[in-house]
């Protein structure tokens, strides 16, 4: 099975866009139009289509934020599988691909991300993967997780 991360482009932003996450689902995520309007307006956000084999199963949107009161952070900010493919194991499939990815594009200790704490299948997913509340809240309400890493195990189940 072949998982790859690939930046949106003029070529697949039509497909990016027509990602959907289920109703109940929807107040836990910006829609991929959103996201891609964010990262328009910010430009240390880097928003990329998840594939398995050469189908496009989700979205995701990260980037490394440079910081007062610290040397910056790498943030996962946007993760997300489409409806259609949730259940059936992609997204931990996805989650280790992208911890893996920004681990080797950023050479990070950490990697930080934010729920709501209520979005119950999110934060079981992120705290098999060694994702921890750290007290802090983002600019939103939501909880800060980061996930210290060490060694060269990136990720545990």
């Amino acid at each position: 099975m072949t998982v790859s991360i690939r930046e949106v482009t003029k070529e697949n932003v039509k497909e990016i866009l027509s990602l959907r996450v289920s109703d109940h689902q929807k107040s836990y995520i910006e829609a991929s139009e959103q996201s891609l309007e964010d990262a328009k307006d910010c430009t240390f956000y880097r928003p990329a289509g998840l594939y398995w084999e050469h189908v496009l199963i989700g979205f995701a949107m990260y980037g490394f934020f440079p910081g007062e009161g610290h040397s910056g952070r790498v943030w996962l900010d946007r993760f997300m599988i489409d409806e259609n493919f949730q259940g059936q194991g992609f997204g931990k499939m996805m989650l280790t691909a992208l911890i893996e990815h920004l681990v080797n594009l950023y050479h990070c200790k950490e990697i930080y991300l934010s729920l709501y704490e209520d979005n119950h299948r999110a934060l079981y997913l992120y705290q098999k993967f060694g994702f921890r509340f750290n007290g802090e809240l983002d600019i939103n309400g939501e909880k800060v997780m980061v996930k210290e890493l060490s060694g060269l195990s990136t990720y545990s189940f």
